[in-house]
């Protein structure tokens, strides 16, 4: 019996020692895509990094509060358990859906009250469209650069092989954004669920000033895919 009970405490203060805690991270700059409309899944974009690697699943979570919008941006800490966690920085590029937003500026709190607190802005346009995409946009899975050049593969799969690449055009938020649309029509009617890959290759615009940009690619299902851009 006495063995049993050591085995039991045992196995609850391993338990124990292992349960993380949530705690803040840093945030290093908070992208903004210009394109959202009030019928859109609007999206904000997060930079950061994780302290050690005692730090795991980086998360963001988002609640909007009338003309704010703030996200929490937090990490697992398993420090605790590990007093030799290895010193190395861990970048991350997270993005959060802040959901279906009304027309206007919205400002972006990141952490507050902490000291990893950030500011941004968001701008959500009227929709012209009762829709929520007015385009068929390509399953974009990943963007992968062509080294030496401003040119990106877009990689990913399309459900049906009746859609083929209309175009892909370009948008800014003046600063530091570059959206991305990849518009996909369909060429003929019957549509057989064929998962049909691709890759698309476009040159990306030089026409922001930012020596890091970030490529905001819409995808279908109101989705992105994100990359940073060093020019």
């Amino acid at each position: 019996m006495k063995k049993i009970f050591l085995a039991l405490l045992f196995v609850s203060f391993t338990s124990l020692a292992s349960t993380p805690i949530e705690v803040e991270v840093p945030v290093t700059k908070i992208y903004s895509p210009k394109g959202f409309d009030s019928n859109d899944m609007a999206e904000v974009i997060l930079t950061g990094f994780l302290p050690n690697l005692c730090h795991k699943s980086p998360t963001l979570k988002a609640e909007v509060v009338g003309k704010i919008i703030y996200v929490t941006a937090t990490a697992l800490n398993y420090e605790q358990d590990n007093p030799f966690c290895p010193e190395m920085i861990v970048p991350f590029l997270s993005s959060v859906q802040v959901g279906v937003l009304d027309r206007g500026q919205y400002e972006v709190k990141v952490n507050v009250n902490t000291p990893y607190d950030r500011k941004g802005e968001l701008f959500i346009s009227e929709s012209m469209s009762p829709s929520v995409d007015e385009h068929t946009y390509a399953y974009v899975d990943h963007v992968v650069r062509i080294p030496g050049t401003r040119k990106v593969r877009l990689n990913g799969y399309n459900p049906s092989d009746c859609f083929v690449l209309d175009r892909i055009d370009y948008g800014n938020n003046g600063k530091d954004v570059y959206s991305v649309l990849p518009k996909m029509k369909q060429v003929t009617d019957h549509c057989p669920l064929k998962m049909t890959p691709f890759s698309f290759v476009t040159e990306v615009p030089n026409t922001l000033s930012e020596k890091e940009v970030l490529l905001h690619v819409r995808v279908m299902n109101g989705k992105s895919v994100n990359a940073l851009f060093r020019q």
